[in-house]
């Protein structure tokens, strides 16, 4: 069996740039039969046309990058976030939108011990989904220890103190249910056991959407958090191209322990 674990630069997202890119240079051709002389619009769309097309090579090269065939740069990410999980693999380890399995599949190979559970909305946007998962961990060899479910980041589906240990990677950012995106870290820490190993990796440095880090650290220390360290600008420590880099600025990591 072979695996899919998709793109996190998916391919409908890529259907959509190539549309648009295609329907600018449509206009753009029509717009010169049409009127036969060169003026500001056709330069406005001749423009729009060209900065569409860079788009679309832009994303499509740091699609390779990020591929777990091509560049692997996922994959990097994954062990990144695993190997700062201050846990010893005992027990049960939740991801938070586990999309096509990828990274509780890696939680499942670098802690042969653990039972993993990964929980999804799977929006179509994503073509994700849990068969896709299901097929992903047993041609890993791992599906006797992994279980997928849909659930929602805004409200799990698991009674308080739950599990030993929690992950999330780059998923907070993408949760259509709750606003503030702060709450999303405290549900995920909500169903973490006292003691239990933690590591959030998003878009943190986006103040817009996440505000004073260091704030909100302090806030979780108040809340009982014993553990609890920001490391910003991962991007810079994990290996990548600089042009993906330049997409990635500003992630960072919440990781400790409850």
């Amino acid at each position: 069996m072979k695996t899919n674990y998709g793109n996190w630069i998916s391919t409908p997202m890529m259907k959509t740039l190539v549309w648009i890119a295609g329907g600018l240079y449509v206009l753009t051709t029509l717009y010169a039969l049409i009127y036969d002389r060169v003026t500001a619009p056709f330069f406005i769309l001749a423009i729009l046309s060209f900065v569409a097309t860079v788009v679309v090579l832009y994303m499509y090269y740091c699609r390779r990058v990020f591929d777990f065939e091509g560049g692997g740069l996922m994959r990097r990410i994954h062990s990144y976030l695993l190997d700062r999980l201050p846990w010893d693999g005992i027990g049960n380890i939740l991801e938070v939108g586990c999309g096509s399995g990828a990274l509780s599949i890696a939680a499942a190979k670098h802690f042969p011990l653990a039972e993993i559970h990964g929980i999804d909305y799977w929006p179509p946007m994503w073509n994700y989904g849990q068969a896709q998962c299901e097929a992903n961990a047993a041609a890993e060899g791992v599906a006797d220890r992994c279980t997928f479910r849909h659930g929602d980041a805004a409200k799990l589906d698991f009674p308080d103190n739950h599990f030993d240990a929690v992950v999330s990677n780059f998923v907070f950012h993408e949760v259509r249910t709750q606003k503030d995106k702060f709450m999303l870290v405290e549900e995920a820490l909500r169903v973490l056991k006292k003691g239990g190993a933690f590591a959030l990796h998003d878009t943190f440095g986006n103040k817009d959407m996440y505000g004073d880090m260091d704030e909100f650290v302090a806030y979780l220390r108040e809340k009982g958090i014993a553990d609890i360290s920001y490391l910003p600008n991962t991007e810079r420590n994990i290996p990548m191209p600089a042009p993906v880099r330049f997409m990635m600025r500003g992630i960072g990591m919440l990781y400790g322990a409850k």
